[in-house]
């Protein structure tokens, strides 16, 4: 499984290029093995026998309610503590003209980000969440490198409250299909204030266009009984080239390899919870 993980990656990004050269993934299978051991002792066996303690020991309600919340407390630690290792780990994997990506955010902060942003989500039944997407995309961009080069975002979560508020009250109307114009809007507004330098980023996809990729994607996993996701992951990629382009130039004889160390650990705690690091 790990090896073919890293043989798909390797595929990918040997073949996605900009600028007429081709981008290439470090990363092994041992790398990746090594770290699901690693998420599997020091978090998954812990978790799992905190969680069957209260069943196994027959215990009282009291502890039973205090073994859930610690859970889903320890939960909620290890998604962002996830998002952030899973970035860190690709990102230092992948390299482009010899160059190394690098993330650099500290795993603590994007804790507090992810917790506060969670309860204050839920306290105002999912109206704080535009704020919330943006303080996370704005942690996952800004720790960002491309070798010595900082990425920066400069977006508010703010320019997007009324068109989720939009979304949310056309949900019913159109059967959410409404929503694939939000999430293009979304797209188009967080590249627009992505920026690596002097060169900013620029989307052009629209809610039609990532809403017939969607719906076609789910045909083709339907009627494949799920054989088709090799189509389904390439038309994804894709998509996603044809709609982003990079406006300004960088001086990449500035440009300096920085790289930094990472483990899969990270990795594998997203894989297990499912936290993807994805920002498009």
């Amino acid at each position: 499984y790990f090896w073919g993980k890293v043989k798909i990656r390797n595929y990918l990004f040997g073949h996605t290029e900009f600028w007429q050269e081709r981008f290439i993934y470090h990363g092994t299978g041992k790398e990746l093995l090594v770290g699901f051991l690693k998420a599997l002792v020091l978090f998954f066996i812990p978790l799992y026998a905190l969680s069957a303690a209260p069943t196994l020991l027959e215990t009282g309600l009291v502890f039973q309610a205090i073994a859930t919340g610690l859970t889903y407390g320890i939960v909620m630690i290890f998604v962002p503590v996830a998002m952030v290792g899973a970035r860190r780990y690709r990102l230092s994997r992948t390299s482009w003209r010899g160059i190394r990506f690098s993330f650099r955010g500290e795993a603590w902060e994007f804790i507090k980000i992810f917790g506060l942003g969670s309860i204050l989500s839920t306290i105002t039944l999912g109206l704080y969440f535009p704020f919330f997407d943006a303080k996370r995309y704005h942690f996952m961009i800004s720790q960002s490198y491309f070798g010595s080069q900082k990425f920066d975002f400069d977006g508010r979560g703010k320019d997007l409250f009324r068109p989720f508020l939009f979304a949310i009250l056309l949900t019913l109307p159109t059967l959410g299909l409404y929503w694939f114009w939000y999430w293009a809007k979304r797209q188009r507004y967080y590249w627009e204030h992505t920026c690596c330098g002097p060169a900013r980023f620029r989307s052009t996809v629209t809610g039609r266009a990532l809403m017939n990729l969607h719906l076609a994607n789910f045909l083709i996993a339907l009627v494949t009984l799920g054989l088709g996701w090799p189509w389904v992951l390439i038309r994804k990629i894709r998509f996603a080239c044809k709609y982003l382009t990079l406006e300004g130039l960088m001086d990449l004889a500035e440009i300096h390899q920085d790289a930094k160390q990472a483990t899969a650990t990270g990795e594998a705690l997203s894989g297990f919870l499912d936290a993807d690091f994805s920002l498009g």
